[in-house]
């Protein structure tokens, strides 16, 4: 399984972007797909993930403004993030796991694709 994300940049404080995540498989349907950041100085986190059949979970910090969804056909994922801050700032990367539960830990994901800068000017 290869992953890869695009779509970073740098945006304003309450801008919208949108991340997408091309999977490499012939088993995506099978695979729990997740986002994951890091912030200068921080451990990387958790932000979203949404299993086969569009079950999703979602940080506390994003809920509300971020939307995860995925194409099976096409062998993609999407982060919607809207009304993004400073404190959104990161690299963000998707990563996939072979199961159908939710899963919000990044010991948990056994692909990882390359992340992503997004960059929040105040």
């Amino acid at each position: 399984v290869q992953l890869q994300a695009s779509g970073g940049g740098l945006v304003q404080t309450g801008d919208s972007l949108g991340l997408s995540c091309a999977v490499s498989t012939r088993w995506i349907s099978t695979l729990v797909l997740g986002w994951f950041r890091r912030a200068p100085g921080k451990e990387r986190e958790f932000v979203s993930a949404i299993t086969g059949s569009g079950a999703t979970s979602y940080a506390d910090s994003v809920k509300g403004r971020f939307t995860v969804s995925r194409d099976n056909a096409k062998n993609t994922m999407t982060l919607q993030m809207n009304s993004l801050n400073p404190e959104d700032t990161a690299v963000y990367y998707c990563a996939a796991a072979q199961t159908n539960r939710l899963r919000d830990f990044s010991s948990g994901y056994r692909y990882w694709g390359k992340g992503t800068q997004v960059t929040v000017s105040s």
